[in-house]
């Protein structure tokens, strides 16, 4: 018997988070498994920085710059890449996984070394949102949207935007600023 994956909307009514539900899955990370260092800097990156899993997993030491506070961003799926800065917590957060020594070119290292898998990735990301009590299915990608959404949210301009998460075509970034509630503040019911 063969069973089919149902659409999206079966298992979550949305695909992204919301700050705070961002900022509790972090902190989830913080309470459990045996790399909490590790995991916090992973989720950490992947919200700020709109990364997908693969693009998270493959990140190298060589791209970052810690001293100018800014990373490079290898983008996949024909995505632009660039340099973005980095904020005082990611450094922070950068700094801690560099003490930790381990001495592979990748951020994210798994148990045998070399770079986190994509499964260990959505295990650790569902596992904390079950510790986080996010009452919503999580996987990997929705960290993505939620950075799209965020700065959506703020009004940022949709270039800017589709600039930050490597967008060629700005179709893709449209997604997250239909969606921003606030434009739609000026209608008047009464």
């Amino acid at each position: 018997m063969v069973i089919c994956r149902q659409r999206n909307e079966h298992y979550r009514s949305r695909e992204y988070l919301t700050l705070a539900e961002v900022n509790r899955l972090i902190m989830a990370a913080e309470l459990r498994g045996r790399h909490p260092i590790r995991d916090k800097a992973l989720l950490l990156l992947m919200f700020r920085h709109g990364l997908r899993v693969s693009e998270a997993i493959s990140l190298r030491w060589d791209a970052v710059m810690l001293e100018l506070k800014a990373i490079g961003i290898t983008r996949l799926k024909g995505s632009v890449s660039g340099t973005h800065p980095l904020q005082a917590d990611e450094v922070e957060s950068l700094r801690d996984l560099r003490a930790e020594g381990y001495p592979d070119p990748y951020l994210f290292v798994g148990e045998r070394g070399g770079h986190l898998k994509r499964h260990a990735v959505t295990s650790l990301i569902n596992r904390c949102a079950e510790l986080a009590q996010l009452g919503i299915k999580c996987h990997p990608h929705m960290l993505r949207h939620s950075c799209g959404y965020h700065l959506a949210n703020q009004g940022l301009d949709t270039r800017l935007i589709q600039d930050w998460l490597g967008h060629r075509n700005i179709q893709h970034t449209v997604t997250y600023t239909m969606l921003n509630p606030k434009r739609f503040g000026e209608i008047q019911w009464g």
